[in-house]
């Protein structure tokens, strides 16, 4: 264990941010997305809510203020009545990391396949909301002055 590192981080997931560079991507996936075929790099994170996840995350990954959706959703099937109040979450949880009201880009759910897998890693969580799916473009860590 380390001071300061939100537990709920596996070694493998830390291992992975910190492999991560300016614009790549990560997908917390829910329970029913199609981790396994999608992913390049899997990383299992079962049993945990991707709200838990994101928010321990955002604690050590800057988004990129760069690019005008830093995050990514999937849109609602056309017709199906499931409401999404996790991307409210979402939208709370990443308000204090983007200094506002971030910007989420929606995109079609087999445009979104097609992007997951693309992205650097694939996290597979026990999320059991639906459309809870959530593409992450991490930023660029500024350098601090030495005094």
């Amino acid at each position: 264990m380390l001071i300061g590192i939100p537990r709920i981080l596996s070694p493998e997931l830390l291992k992975v941010l910190m492999e991560m560079g300016h614009g790549d991507e990560i997908v917390l996936a829910d329970a029913n997305f199609p981790a396994a075929s999608v992913a390049q790099r899997l990383i299992r994170c079962d049993g945990h809510p991707i709200p838990e996840l994101l928010e321990a995350i955002l604690q050590l990954m800057p988004m990129d203020t760069y690019a005008e959706h830093p995050a990514a959703l999937m849109e609602v099937v056309p017709g199906d009545p499931v409401e999404t109040p996790i991307w409210q979450r979402y939208q709370e949880l990443m308000e204090g990391p983007l200094g506002g009201s971030p910007s989420f880009e929606k995109l079609e759910r087999f445009a979104f396949y097609e992007r997951a897998r693309g992205a650097y890693a694939v996290i597979a969580t026990g999320e059991s909301a639906q459309y809870a799916n959530l593409i992450l473009k991490k930023g660029v860590i500024r350098a601090q002055s030495h005094k």
